[in-house]
């Protein structure tokens, strides 16, 4: 029998489930079995009428960072067919996320990088500690943010968009407020725990229907363009990462070198 390590656990309790991504050793990158894993929860709380919305957590200091590629390429996959891997199960997350009859509610405190805005900006909710620092640095690889856009960019403004898909700016919890990435923003974390009770409180009064009904109120436009444009994304996203350019960033990301188009010595 195969000993799979668990690294996302869940906890049901006062009609919530608690799903906690627990892989801080590799910033809970999204690899396959975190993946599978993550996916398996959410459906056991879909389904489960006990459950009335799902609180999706981390241990550690990061979120999430985006795609592990790591298992593919060791089972021999190439860095193409990987990241193509990758970014179907970055769709399959963001839409089970979307479609769940359940609100979903991030509960953040820590670094969110690449694909951990995927699963922010499907959420429902957004609670961000004081911990949390973001930043959307793909085009620094050689990349672009194609896949997670679909739902960044129906909850992003214009000009945020404008500025942190192109600038790779880090940027704090506030700011994420201010431009639609994440609900609310608290000082410390017994803050972000008493913020996160008045919103339980507020779901544990609704009914399963009301809250699905108004659920799908809310995603229904997001829905649309996310099925009508997420073949095109992950077209473009595999496209970018069979490029040479994108090959040099990444081959200068790991070894913490600049790329060659790096500007920023000679600028100064």
């Amino acid at each position: 029998m195969t000993n799979t390590t668990k690294v996302v656990h869940t906890a049901v309790a006062g009609g919530i489930a608690t799903v906690v991504l627990d892989s801080p050793a590799n910033r809970n990158a999204l690899g396959g079995t975190l993946v599978d894993q993550l996916l398996a929860a959410l459906a056991s709380a879909s389904d489960d009428p006990s459950v009335r919305a799902v609180v999706l957590t981390h241990t550690g200091g990061t979120f999430c960072a985006g795609a592990d590629l790591s298992e593919a390429l060791k089972s021999g996959m190439s860095v193409e067919d990987a990241s193509a891997h990758g970014t179907r199960s970055m769709i399959d997350l963001m839409r089970t996320i979307l479609t769940m009859p359940k609100p979903v509610i991030a509960r953040i405190d820590g670094h969110v990088r690449a694909g951990g805005f995927g699963l922010i900006g499907a959420a429902d909710i957004v609670l961000a500690g004081p911990s949390c620092t973001f930043a959307l640095t793909e085009a620094r690889l050689g990349l672009a943010p194609s896949v997670i856009s679909l739902v960044l960019l129906p909850k992003l403004t214009a000009r945020a968009t404008g500025r942190y898909f192109l600038s790779g700016e880090t940027f704090d919890p506030r700011t994420a407020v201010r431009i639609g990435l994440a609900t609310e923003a608290f000082a410390s974390s017994d803050d972000l725990a008493t913020g996160l009770d008045a919103v339980l409180t507020g779901i544990r009064r609704s009914s399963p229907q009301g809250l699905a009904a108004s659920k799908a109120l809310a995603t229904a436009s997001i829905l649309a363009d996310f099925d009508a444009s997420a073949d095109v994304r992950a077209a473009e996203s595999a496209a970018l990462f069979g490029s040479d350019e994108a090959r040099a960033g990444m081959t200068a990301f790991l070894s913490k070198q600049r790329p060659p188009w790096d500007l920023t010595v000679d600028a100064k």
